[in-house]
């Protein structure tokens, strides 16, 4: 949420709303959720505060260098054409690659390919020598293994900064939790690691299966399947439960078939085999376990239809023609049983719910009308809810990183500060008691009941205050320098006011300027000449200081590390676009086609 108050040609602009996502199992699995917000630009033009969404391109190539568009406007031929006016060429000139792909001219919006804000889009020449298309395929091929590398680094520094408990440096939270929504913590912060890596993935892999790009999508299945791997060494109990591991191999066979390369027939036998023991060890014999659990419904239903399909192909192939039409015939049952009948959609949709909606909680409830209101309306309540936690969750992280880190870099177990704080003590003395003792609660009480400690730990803090207080009142004066202001008055200004808004509104003309007598309606939290009081805000003068409660920062923290925020966004986007019904919800069209094709050859072999 973005709040721009204008006055008198001031623009003022509210901080963000953190974002938050979380890891979360549901129906027998991990998944995760996403809520965050898009950039944006901020223009003022006649007196009219207007807000426009812009978003970037990274260009290389022809021409280097950033465009500033709109995603959701600008079509793939008007960014060809604005490349190449910057590359002072014509239109036909310019080839456009993104993510390994070249950019056709059929009118898509740039948004509706995938391409998100600062992404980076390769600009060629075309050239009239045979050799540009072995050149361009070759800088693709280039581009895509670079791709894919940034993507295994996102995901592993994302993991790494949210397994540990560690404070996050961005504004959102990553977290496991089982079926009932309590938090998950499976073994070490190695297992942690693995799970929400191999999760992240996971999603990555599946927006590229939707965009049919297939061939990268088994890369990074291929690179969560790793991660999946180390975690079931440690904890096979655990793997048994879940049907994240037999999802992705099902999906790794379908990217072989929807490549159609007949090199991966033997080991697509292999992984569907694994991938049906998982699905029978998580479900339950004829997912007895899933029905119980979803309250009588069907969402395996067509992820065993596509597994079922698999099989078939590969029995057809290996030269099982009676166990592939077993397969095929068993597949093209749920396909029919998957179809939306016409008067039930239309009866949801009635009643005012969205066709999408109306149509997987039919599929997902065997096309019985009453399951399916019940389905629509617990999703409902599911998400009122979980916006409720996101709130909550939202406003601990900002608490946290208000106290600062311990010197292992983890937030303030805010539990543990509860209890502290029950027990009498003062909030924030509590907060640094455990920030320094690691959050070692038994610790923490013996450091505040212990005289001579207390008092150390106030008299650090009262320190640490006066000096954030300075260095905010520092930077307030020279910013509201850097404006043109003098220096003298800008001083006076803040020490009188405190607040940077009121100095600058003073040294504007637009409050009424006292120093030495400030007006007590309008400024009840002026600081007198030459005065710096500890009990001053943080965010008072400035927002530099906020979240620095001693020990390494949060802003810090990000400063050790180079990220790659493009990507870590494109992440964060992959996990926000699914929820808990995400690999069961299937668009079987394809299934659907592949089913009655092989049939058909079938009954064309049966016939000779």
């Amino acid at each position: 949420m973005i709040v721009v108050v204008s006055d008198g040609g001031q623009c003022f602009v509210s901080k963000k709303v953190p974002r938050i996502f979380y890891l979360t199992t549901k129906t027998n699995r991990f998944h995760i959720y996403i809520y965050r917000h898009n950039p944006f630009k901020i223009t003022n033009t006649l007196s009219v505060l207007l807000i426009t969404f812009m978003e970037k391109l990274k260009i290389a190539g022809a021409w280097s260098g950033v465009l500033e568009i709109e995603l959701q406007v600008w079509t793939v031929c008007m960014l060809r054409e604005e490349v190449a006016k910057r590359a002072n060429c014509g239109p036909e000139s310019i080839n456009l690659i993104w993510s390994g792909k070249r950019l056709k001219d059929d009118n898509p919006k740039l948004v509706e390919l995938g391409i998100k804000n600062n992404g980076k889009i390769l600009a060629t020449r075309v050239c009239s020598d045979q050799g540009k298309s072995l050149r361009e395929e070759f800088m693709a091929e280039e581009e895509r293994s670079t791709r894919l590398a940034r993507v295994k680094a996102a995901a592993i520094a994302l993991s790494k900064r949210h397994a540990d408990g560690s404070l996050p440096v961005e504004d959102f939270n990553i977290e496991l939790e089982d079926q009932s929504g309590q938090k998950v913590h499976l073994g070490s912060e190695t297992d942690q690691r693995a799970v929400m890596m191999g999760l992240m993935l996971h999603a990555n892999a599946k927006q590229l299966i939707k965009k049919e790009n297939y061939k990268d999508a088994l890369e990074v299945l291929s690179m969560g399947e790793v991660k999946w791997e180390a975690f079931s060494l440690c904890n096979t109990k655990v793997i048994e439960l879940v049907d994240n591991v037999p999802i992705l191999q099902i999906d790794m066979v379908w990217c072989y078939f929807m490549l159609r390369d007949i090199r991966w027939l033997s080991e697509a036998g292999i992984r569907l085999a694994k991938a049906r023991e998982g699905i029978e060890r998580s479900h339950g014999k004829d997912a007895s376990r899933v029905r119980i659990l979803q309250s009588g419904r069907y969402p395996e239903l067509a992820l065993h239809l596509r597994l079922e399909l698999l099989e078939g192909v590969v029995s057809f192939h290996s030269g099982q023609i009676e166990k592939s039409k077993k397969m095929f015939t068993s597949a093209q049952a749920k396909y029919l049983q998957l179809q939306v009948p016409d008067d039930a959609l239309s009866f949801l949709l009635s009643m005012g719910y969205k066709e999408r909606n109306a149509k997987r909680a039919l599929r997902m409830s065997n096309q019985q009308i009453d399951l399916a209101i019940d389905f629509l309306d617990e999703e409902k309540a599911k998400k009122a809810k979980k916006q409720e936690e996101d709130i909550q969750r939202r406003n601990e992280i900002m608490e946290q990183k208000k106290y600062g880190v311990t010197p292992l870099k983890k937030a303030v177990d805010l539990s543990k500060l509860h209890m502290l704080v029950s027990i009498g003590f003062e909030k924030e003395l509590a907060a640094e008691a455990l920030r320094r003792s690691e959050n070692d609660a038994q610790k923490a009480l013996d450091d505040l009941t212990n005289p001579e400690t207390n008092s150390a730990i106030q008299l650090d803090i009262e320190s640490r205050k006066r000096k954030r207080h300075r260095q905010a009142t520092e930077s307030a004066i020279e910013e509201l320098t850097s404006m043109g202001f003098e220096r003298s008055e800008v001083v006076a200004a803040v020490q009188t006011f405190g607040i940077k808004e009121q100095a600058l509104n003073a040294l504007l003309g637009t409050a009424e300027r006292n120093p030495t007598a400030p007006d007590n309606n309008n400024n009840a939290n002026a600081i007198p000449p030459g005065s710096m009081p500890d009990h001053a805000s943080l965010g008072s003068l400035s927002e530099e200081g906020e979240g620095d409660a001693g020990g390494p920062s949060s802003a810090n923290i990000e400063d050790d590390e180079q990220r790659d925020l493009e990507m870590e966004d494109e992440l964060a986007d992959d996990l926000r676009n699914g929820d808990a019904f995400s690999d069961y919800d299937i668009e079987v069209t394809k299934e659907g086609e592949a089913i009655n094709e092989y049939l058909a050859l079938l009954a064309s072999a049966h016939k000779k």
